[in-house]
């Protein structure tokens, strides 16, 4: 299975060999805001290191040393969990997709593929939290304050992460923690941002979600719900937006998700291995053809995966625009009323969906037959459990959307 490795990152990789013609790095420069409240410190903030004309330079050599990403566009079947995934980029606040299946049916390849499509967001330039200079929900304390002291924010784009939660990573790695280094060569307390603050406004993807321990589910359950991720350490009080799209793969004999978290993921899609004989040759002979030049099976889909991105970017532009009546959406919420869904969130998210699915095929108004394509993926994981039932809960689903919508 292909999978992402992050770039290696560090000072001397930045460097050359040569010791005499080593660069003149700007100092890193951090700002921490402090004051005492109720006998606790409490910092607002810690910016990041201003690295960004080192990093721009040693971009390619970084892309470089990537492994190499399977395209999405190479993908063979398995279209409703494509269909899932692209719609949580048009709209991040579908709120992720959770995607079970068999082992060894494309799972993470999938989701690691996306990576070549995510399209570029505006940030603060030197934010750790990648700050939304026009969304003050999306934004870091730090850059609200410099905004109300009327500073001109420097701006960049940049593609939105993908984040990969390791099954043993530690509450402190994902949470943030203290940073030993400032506190040992300064004397100063200072925080380090962890996964959750690299993930805002970005994907945050854990395989065999399943099986992570329930102290890491209870961080993503607080940051999910609210948004925003607070940290309380030796006396540091931090708080920063942690706003991400929540993907999550997973194999169901290995054991059942909670469902309190299972709820917090918008869509849920179901992946079954293939039983055609020739759709199973060509994912071998593909496969094949990728392993042995990787280099060149991406430059044969390349066309192909530009004109996805630009369906996507096209999408996410157009998605202000589409409209959805009145009737539909009382259709769409008596059939979650029917089905006795708790909570008003399968009907928002069903909404949204369908809003993405009509964007993407470039419409401007939402049918029933987008409702009908995307309502079991939001609804089907929602639903209470019957062990007495031997039904399939997506075709649940499908039966009431056509015994209400006829």
């Amino acid at each position: 299975m292909a999978s992402l490795l992050s770039p290696f990152f560090s000072p001397s990789f930045l460097l050359p060999s040569h010791p005499r013609s080593l660069p003149l790095l700007p100092a890193p420069k951090f700002t921490i805001l402090r004051r005492r409240t109720h006998g606790r410190l409490l910092i607002s903030n810690v910016a990041a290191p201003d690295l960004s004309s080192a990093m721009e330079a040693n971009k390619a050599p970084a892309e470089d040393s990537q492994r190499p990403v399977y395209p999405f566009a190479a993908i063979v079947g398995q279209d409703e969990m494509k269909l899932c995934l692209l719609l949580n980029v048009i709209d991040p606040k579908i709120g992720g997709v959770m995607i079970m299946g068999d082992r060894g049916t494309g799972k993470s390849t999938t989701v690691r593929s996306l990576v070549d499509l995510l399209p570029e967001i505006r940030v603060v330039v030197g934010d750790p939290f990648n700050s939304d200079p026009d969304d003050p929900e999306s934004m870091s304390m730090e850059v609200r304050e410099r905004l109300l002291r009327s500073e001109q924010l420097p701006v960049s784009f940049t593609k939105i992460t993908m984040v990969d939660l390791p099954l043993g990573a530690t509450e402190d790695r994902v949470c943030g923690t203290i940073d030993i280094e400032k506190a040992l060569t300064e004397g100063v307390k200072a925080f380090e941002p962890g996964l959750l603050a690299k993930a805002n406004r970005g994907i945050l993807y854990v395989d065999e979600v399943n099986l992570l321990d329930d102290h890491l589910v209870d961080v993503l359950l607080d940051s999910a719900a609210s948004g925003w991720n607070t940290v309380e350490r030796e006396g540091i009080s931090i708080s920063h937006p942690a706003r991400f799209i929540l993907i999550g793969s997973g194999n169901p004999e290995e054991g059942e998700l909670r469902p309190q978290l299972l709820d917090r993921f918008g869509m849920h899609a179901q992946v079954g291995t293939v039983r055609d004989a020739e759709l199973r040759v060509k994912i071998v002979e593909e496969r094949s053809r990728f392993d042995k030049d990787s280099k060149g099976f991406r430059e044969s889909y390349k066309a192909e995966q530009e004109k996805l991105q630009l369906q996507i970017s096209s999408a996410r532009s157009n998605l202000g625009s589409v409209q959805i009546d009145h009737d539909l959406r009382v259709k769409i919420s008596k059939v979650c009323a029917e089905l006795n869904v708790d909570g008003l969130r399968g009907d928002i998210v069903t909404n949204r969906a369908a809003k993405a699915l009509a964007a993407l095929k470039g419409r401007d108004k939402v049918t029933a037959e987008d409702i009908a394509t995307v309502i079991p993926n939001c609804l089907r994981h929602r639903l209470r459990k019957d062990p007495l039932e031997s039904i399939d809960s997506g075709l649940l689903v499908v039966e009431k959307f056509y015994e209400v919508f006829s």
